[in-house]
């Protein structure tokens, strides 16, 4: 059963969509919405289950996400997007380029992994801790059980390959912050197994498209000039 998708839109050219992190909804995008909606149709979305899109019934996966990006395209009769997705967003987007080709023009990938050891100890550590808990108390408390299905999302997937990435053919950005919490060995493998794409590196934390904004939209722009 397909949901519908809450979205913010600003613009009215070519189709750029946003997708958000985990636990995160579309307001994480406000920055790229005011500078990107002047050249493209700026389509910051909710991903199931965040902010005001429904939950559904479907299973609370990265591939269930990218099929929901899929009818979320189609209803909107969106035929191809560039597509901009931060933290699992950008996981959503990897497996939505790989599964569905034709719908995509460009990919850019902001904090990304390819599986829960691409992510720093430090952060991953609390995580695993943290659903191991909500897990015990889901049966017993609704907040639990979100709270676990969040979490899960990141100590169970995503789940990709880097020989995976090489079905990835539209031209790409893999851009991180020097201080992300995904290792920076990790997002240079991301980059190196996408064929030809491009690598970015700047100043920050894993926050950067919104506590960085003005540095990230220019190496954005930058590349979307690019592909133009």
């Amino acid at each position: 059963m397909d949901i519908d998708l809450y979205y913010q839109e600003k613009g009215n050219k070519e189709p750029l969509i946003l997708l958000h992190g985990n636990g995160e909804d579309s307001s994480y995008f406000r920055h790229q919405m005011d500078d990107f909606s002047g050249r493209y149709r700026v389509i910051a979305v909710d991903t199931r289950g965040h902010g005001k899109s429904p939950r559904g019934t479907q299973p609370f996966t990265i591939e269930q996400f990218s099929r929901d990006l899929y009818h979320f395209m189609e209803s909107l009769q969106i035929s191809k997007a560039i597509i901009l997705g931060f933290s699992d967003g950008a996981n959503i987007a990897m497996k939505f380029a790989m599964k569905y080709p034709n719908k995509v023009k460009a990919l850019i990938l902001n904090g990304g992994n390819l599986n829960p050891k691409g992510v720093k100890t430090v952060t991953q550590l609390p995580i695993e801790i943290g659903y191991k808990i909500a897990k015990q108390f889901a049966s017993k408390s609704q907040n639990a059980k979100k709270k676990a299905e969040l979490l899960g999302l990141m100590v169970n997937e995503p789940n990709i390959t880097p020989a995976e990435l090489s079905k990835i053919a539209v031209p790409t950005l893999v851009i991180c912050g020097k201080r992300d919490m995904i290792k920076e060995s990790h997002t240079k493998e991301i980059a190196k197994n996408i064929p030809n794409a491009k690598l970015s590196i700047i100043e920050g934390n894993h926050f950067i498209a919104n506590k960085r904004y003005a540095a990230f939209n220019k190496e954005v722009e930058n590349f979307l000039q690019t592909i133009s």
